[in-house]
């Protein structure tokens, strides 16, 4: 689809998704059908969808079980856009649709998107997908191997075997992981300039390089607000007439935020820039909790510069990038 194709024109279809079962709504015609979540019922939702001039497809974000039609779909060329399923929701509850059913949330979503335009959504390459699930799956691992060091403390006798059992097969996958996970990084000159680039501040290893990467590919491609709201860092407003309430942050993706904040611990005590940066803070009376996420949402405006400009880090600009913002 021309990417200038005026919005208006758009005749927007909702998908509801759900483990089994595609769920969809043609808003142009009011048309409804139901078909199955595989291969066979995607080729006969694309087939419907061939009689729908200027189609866009929107759907919400089900846990992955929207991916094969969202895939589908994007390599025939039709324009789709994955959607916050909270933003959904918000948006039915704010038109005094309280009723929920998969064909009503179809319906909703179609409206959702005809009133808001929902930019298409951009998807990875297969290359990309690949290393994206090799990163959740070893923090997956890295977590399970946290429980069960916490476990293995309160366990004696063979149960405490079996543990001890089960950490090491962790710790040796986890090295594996890092292994296929350094080496298809390498596979591609834009992931290695780009890897290279987040790791030249001090703070920030392979691991989380890698990461962020995968689970914030925006990152270098919006502005700093863009950026910090995505991540969850963003300060949010809480005032209401003359109550002027504290700023907090909201939303964003948990992963990115967690690998920030130990990128950033680490920075506090050898990069220069983020430890003078959290001592003024500090100095000038804020909260600990509150300089360290100043830090972090500092840090990320800094990396996503970095990449935009392609640039590695420098202390001496981004001392005076601080003093200046």
């Amino acid at each position: 689809m021309p990417e200038d194709l005026s919005k208006s024109s758009f005749n927007w279809v909702g998908i509801d998704v759900s483990k089994d079962r595609l769920d969809v709504y043609v808003q142009a015609t009011q048309a409804r059908i139901s078909v199955n979540n595989d291969v066979e019922g995607i080729e006969q939702l694309k087939h419907h969808l061939e009689q729908v001039e200027n189609v866009a497809v929107i759907c919400e974000a089900s846990g992955g079980y929207e991916s094969l039609m969202a895939l589908s779909l994007d390599e025939q060329g039709i324009r789709v856009s994955v959607v916050n399923p909270r933003q959904a929701r918000d948006f039915a509850k704010s038109t005094g649709k309280l009723a929920k059913t998969d064909a009503l949330d179809a319906q909703m979503l179609a409206r959702f998107g005809n009133a808001t335009y929902p930019e298409a959504t951009v998807f990875a390459s297969e290359a990309d997908r690949q290393l994206t699930a090799w990163v959740r799956r070893r923090q997956q691992l890295v977590e399970m191997l946290s429980a069960e060091k916490n476990r293995r403390g309160q366990l004696k006798g063979p149960v405490r075997d079996d543990v001890d059992s089960h950490l090491e097969w962790l710790t040796e996958r986890i090295k594996q992981l890092d292994q296929d996970i350094a080496n298809l990084s390498q596979a591609k000159a834009e992931w290695r300039e780009r890897k290279a680039i987040l790791q030249s501040p001090k703070g920030i290893g392979p691991v989380i390089a890698i990461g962020l990467l995968t689970c914030l590919p925006e990152l270098g491609r919006l502005n700093r607000k863009q950026i910090a709201a995505l991540a969850g860092l963003a300060p949010f407003n809480h005032d209401s007439g003359r109550q002027r309430g504290r700023r907090r942050i909201a939303g964003g993706r948990p992963l990115v935020r967690s690998w920030l904040y130990m990128a950033t611990l680490v920075a506090m005590r050898h990069n220069p820039p983020i430890q003078a940066y959290y001592q003024h803070l500090v100095a000038r009376g804020k909260l600990t909790k509150v300089a360290m996420v100043a830090c972090m949402r500092k840090l990320l405006t800094c990396l996503n510069a970095m990449l935009r400009d392609n640039t590695p880090w420098q202390n001496e600009k981004v001392t005076a990038f601080f003093k200046t913002a």
